[in-house]
């Protein structure tokens, strides 16, 4: 079944919201380029450069998990709600949490493939609501992910490896007996856990991508591929 056009109301609010996205990451995108060219930072490292950039604009992806449970968009509500849930734990569980995974090499790594991800996304979704996506969009949109997805996760995990060593020694987040609670709790396990979680998910993922892209580029009415997102 076709998803329901959306109220003008609704339509308006996604069109400020996907815009919004496109600037914010745009200009995330800037202040990556900027870092390692022409401003070198000033002494700057590259988190507290362009850190709160990304958490205003990564965490305003959870509105998205609304979205697609409310079906004002044709989302899947679980993959929706793992992939921004995967880059929130990335952004505030480990390098707003610890020092290490600010200086994680996979930093730079994950922050380029979500800004480029992200313009292209959400400039599709803007101009999908007004039913003027140029072609080369769509392609962008279906293909770039064939690099970026595994240049992003390779750089989440690096940033999870980084943190973990930290989450250690220092015990943060962790609870240990005994305890008037009776409870014990390891931040360190559980970002193993989640960095584990990327084995059976990842390829699922990567794969629905594949699926779509085959749906929208090869081959359908260009009704239908406005229409998917």
């Amino acid at each position: 079944m076709a998803p329901k056009e959306p109220s003008p109301l609704v339509k308006l609010y996604l069109i400020l919201y996907n815009g919004g996205q496109v600037l914010g990451w745009s200009y995330m995108f800037y202040q990556l380029l900027a870092y390692y060219t022409f401003d070198k930072g000033n002494g700057q490292t590259l988190w507290d450069y362009l850190g709160t950039t990304v958490i205003i604009f990564q965490n305003a992806a959870a509105f998205e998990i609304i979205h697609a449970v409310t079906r004002i968009v044709p989302s899947n509500p679980v993959i929706t709600t793992f992939q921004v849930l995967s880059r929130v734990m990335v952004v505030c569980g480990v390098v707003l949490a610890t020092p290490t995974g600010k200086t994680s090499p996979g930093l730079p790594l994950a922050l380029l493939a979500w800004s480029i991800t992200e313009i292209i996304r959400y400039g599709y979704y803007a101009l999908n609501l007004v039913n003027a996506v140029p072609q080369f969009i769509i392609f962008l949109r279906y293909t770039t992910f064939i690099a970026l997805y595994p240049i992003g996760v390779t750089g989440e995990l690096l940033c999870f490896y980084w943190a973990q060593s930290y989450v250690r020694e220092s015990k943060q987040w962790s609870i240990e007996m005994p305890n008037s609670s009776n409870f014990t709790f390891s931040y360190f396990y559980f970002l193993w856990f989640v960095m584990l979680l990327y084995i059976p998910l990842f390829p699922q993922m990567y794969l629905h991508m594949f699926a779509q892209r085959r749906k929208i580029l090869g081959g359908g009415s260009q009704s239908s591929k406005q229409k998917v997102k």
